[in-house]
């Protein structure tokens, strides 16, 4: 790891030397100059990591200096040191963007743990900025797969409202892929560097859950010992995304909607509210127009946080996706696990894109990480899938061996899946209606029950 480098502008030798001698032994590169205009002849030869410069200097002042060079790196680090210590002095350093100012006489070890604490400083902003470039890849619009008319249509639509502070509701089953385009909305939006906080409605105890969201302050409940900050504050200046908010109490449905009003929260037990800049991305797998005519909802917070609507369809009504979702997940698997899994035969493909996908993208993830983990050579097959992804595969077999009729073999696979499967993937199994299967299960005589 290469040193840090220091330049320190200081027209008094003595002062001058010592802290070079200083920094040099807790092995930073250290180049020293006595003013202002051979400061800048060295910065125009190579970069810094911090300054520290006298404020009086022959020539250009500290404070002009300081001013020249954030003009040119506005990121510089710059310590001012002075002996006439005033308020107005300290202003004017720090108005002009130096990170902190020492007053003389010098003492070692305090200005050697400002220096430490300003050069950490840096190198914790840097690696923010790294991760944030990182999150904003990861979460780029293209990695958002599919072909399908509907997964196209959804992402011109986000593309276009990225940017709006206006709520977002996203709908759809568990495992289509919500938070996804709720973290693509967030990293490709104005907010990309500030908080994405993602809450699960549904994962918090209703008892804990308005503390976390609020906060609270010393006493408010038993076990309130200390001040804590609610997940809304930490993520000022960004996103929250509320996900299940289907789930969420009718109580704290009436306080959320308080704060989409007036952007304002107000901890437990609290007397002054707090100013909050927050966008709100919520998603849920319920029907919330249902559960308006139910009382479970209430109709002013869910027109607040309908603003903009998308929603996300099941994968078995885009089944165009499932194939490039396939091969994305093979890549990202074997790569993670470091498995060789190249392909899957084409047997296997029409398997997973005739089957019905319960629990939708994450079910098939979950089902190639489980196939590649326990593949033996480059190719997936069908024997490294579950039983329930073969079952259409297998059942086929067997009624090819007996020579059903379409009849028989539609009866015999109601008779035998039917408490394995929902209405609608039956119906999606079989390639019918909802209302042809009941007819068939009437006029079979076969009770679901």
């Amino acid at each position: 790891m290469m040193a840090e480098r220091l330049l320190i502008v200081e027209d008094e030798d003595t002062l001058c030397e010592s802290l070079k001698r200083v920094f040099s032994k807790e092995r930073y590169e250290v180049d020293a100059t006595n003013s202002a205009e051979a400061a800048l002849d060295l910065l125009a030869e190579g970069h810094y990591s911090l300054i520290i410069s006298d404020i009086i200097l022959p020539g250009m002042n500290g404070i002009e200096l300081l001013k020249r060079i954030k003009e040119r790196i506005s990121d510089q680090l710059f310590i001012i040191m002075t002996a006439y210590a005033s308020l107005e002095t300290a202003v004017e350093a720090l108005r002009a963007g130096a990170y902190d100012y020492v007053i003389k006489p010098v003492i070692h070890e305090e200005i050697k743990q400002i220096v430490k604490n300003a050069l950490n400083q840096k190198a914790l902003q840097t690696e923010n900025a790294i991760l944030r470039k990182q999150l904003e890849k990861e979460y780029d619009f293209s990695r958002i797969i599919g072909e399908s008319p509907a997964i196209k249509r959804i992402i011109n639509e986000v593309k276009k409202f990225s940017d709006a502070k206006s709520n977002v509701l996203i709908l759809g089953e568990t495992g289509t892929g919500k938070e996804l385009l709720a973290r693509a909305l967030h990293y490709n939006s104005q907010r990309a560097d500030r908080p994405f906080i993602p809450i699960n409605c549904s994962a918090i105890p209703e008892q804990l859950l308005e503390s976390e969201l609020f906060g609270h302050v010393k006493g408010a409940f038993t076990g309130a010992i200390s001040f804590k900050k609610g997940l809304f504050e930490e993520a000022n200046g960004g996103t929250v995304f509320l996900d299940e908010i289907g789930n969420l109490n009718m109580t704290l449905q009436s306080k959320l909607l308080r704060v989409l009003e007036d952007y304002q929260i107000r901890p437990v037990g609290g007397t002054q509210s707090v100013k909050i800049d927050l966008r709100f991305i919520c998603a849920t797998n319920r029907n919330l127009e249902t559960a308006l005519k139910e009382g479970q909802f209430r109709e002013d917070l869910f027109y607040r946080i309908n603003v903009i609507t998308i929603k996300v369809p099941p994968l078995r009504q885009r089944k165009e996706d499932i194939e490039p979702l396939v091969r994305y997940s093979i890549q990202k698997y074997s790569a993670d696990l470091g498995k060789p899994v190249k392909d899957m035969n084409a047997e296997t493909m029409k398997l997973l894109v005739d089957y019905h996908w319960p629990g939708n993208v994450r079910e098939l993830q979950n089902i190639i990480e489980r196939a590649i983990l326990i593949a033996e050579n480059g190719i997936l097959s069908a024997e490294h899938l579950p039983d329930n992804v073969k079952a259409g595969l297998i059942f086929t077999q067997e009624m090819l061996e007996d020579r059903l009729s379409i009849e028989e073999y539609t009866k015999t696979f109601i008779q035998k899946y039917q408490h394995e499967f929902t209405e609608q993937q039956m119906a999606d199994m079989l390639g019918i209606t909802r209302k042809s299967l009941w007819e068939k299960r009437k006029r079979w005589g076969i009770n679901r029950a």
